[in-house]
């Protein structure tokens, strides 16, 4: 066969890059993604995007937008969505302006950074564990994060903010279960019994130290204790979404590493993951944005079991939806404190109940399922 060689006079690149190039352009994306291609001075560039995840993605965010404006609109004072949208931008009423931006605005903000956080911490724990039902509610961090910042509310001598006391309590509880199950790792029931264990004896001692002080003092921190937006510590709010923008960001870049931990550890570090020392990024992640969420909103642990759950449904099983679970978690949180400030209004509910009475099901659901593999 007869070839007309390629003057590389005519070309931008060599005839090597450029058959390179056009090799990669000819090549077809894998099914369900496509491809992104951009010349620059270095060659051809492509991206990969997975078609059903950027729906999925989008169309969580379109849900978590409509269900804002919701929120915003609904209460004791009604505002139009036309009206909440001009408050938004500074163009409504002085009393529309002051119950959206002033009121609902805030409470809106800790609802779905508190509902992010811990779907977030619940989907790096359970590809940690390789267990759907290893989330931080379950294992026991949701807990331990509640007593300690629980210690610091009801004045124990303790003068530590909340936020701080939440991430040490987080900690010491993540340090225990660990302990405990040493032997088995993060797999295997024995994990997720000890996470229990230690759940509730710091349960328990929550609920000791509201038992030690004054009636005032207990009856305040009590609704907080359940998971509640109406007591935010100051400067909480902001230090949490600080830490879920940064946890957000690392968790995304270690999305090839959780989807590969989903196997055992041999592949794992055979296809170029150092396992031991993404477990313990993954794990001291996890552990931060539950002790920030926990500092804010109490301990709400079955978002961290039902926004995954969510994400996992709607997206496919090539790769872990860390944001499509972090979106769904925002979601669930927001629509939990819309249920709980509107159904029985004036009466509230505190969020931790509405989402308990929804997950609760959702983990006898999970649990009666026929076994299958995790990933």
């Amino acid at each position: 066969m007869k070839t007309t060689p390629i003057k590389s006079s005519s070309m931008p690149f060599s005839s090597e890059d450029q058959f390179r190039a056009d090799g990669n352009n000819n090549v077809p994306p894998p099914q369900g993604y496509r491809r992104f291609a951009w010349r620059s001075g270095n060659g051809t560039n492509s991206l990969l995007f997975e078609q059903r995840a950027v729906a999925v993605n989008l169309g969580l965010f379109g849900a978590l937008l409509l269900a804002s404006v919701i929120y915003l609109s609904l209460g004791s004072v009604k505002v139009a969505p036309m009206a909440v949208l001009q408050a938004l931008f500074g163009n409504a009423d002085m009393m529309a302006s002051f119950v959206v931006q002033e009121l609902r605005l805030p409470r809106l903000a800790a609802a779905a950074s508190t509902g992010a956080a811990f779907a977030l911490a619940g989907i790096l724990m359970q590809t940690l564990a390789r267990n759907r039902l290893a989330t931080p509610g379950i294992i026991g961090i949701d807990n331990g994060a509640t007593a300690f910042a629980v210690a610091s509310l009801v004045g124990l001598g303790v003068s530590i903010a909340p936020p701080a006391m939440a991430l040490a309590g987080a900690t010491t509880a993540a340090v225990l279960t660990f302990g405990l199950a040493a032997g088995n790792g993060t797999q295997g029931y024995r994990f997720i019994v000890a996470g229990i264990g230690v759940g509730a004896v710091f349960g328990a001692i929550t609920q000791l130290m509201l038992a030690r002080v004054a009636i005032d003092t207990a009856n305040a921190a009590y609704p907080w204790t359940v998971g509640s937006l109406n007591a935010r510590p100051s400067g909480a709010l902001q230090l949490l979404m600080l830490g879920l923008t940064l946890g957000l960001v690392a968790a995304m870049a270690l999305t090839r590493s959780l989807t590969l931990l989903r196997f055992k550890d041999a592949t794992a570090s055979g296809l170029g993951v150092n396992v031991k020392r993404r477990r313990l990024e993954v794990l001291l992640l996890s552990v931060a944005l539950t002790g920030l969420a926990v500092a804010v909103a109490g301990p709400v642990g079955m978002v961290g079991l039902i926004g995954p759950e969510i994400a996992r449904s709607m997206s496919s099983s090539r790769s872990v939806p860390v944001l499509a679970a972090t979106l769904a978690g925002a979601l669930v949180m927001v629509l939990a404190d819309l249920a709980g400030r509107t159904l029985l209004a004036p009466i509230e509910i505190p969020v931790g109940i509405v989402t308990a009475v929804v997950g609760g099901p959702w983990l006898l659901w999970i649990l009666m399922r026929p076994q299958r593999s995790f990933t």
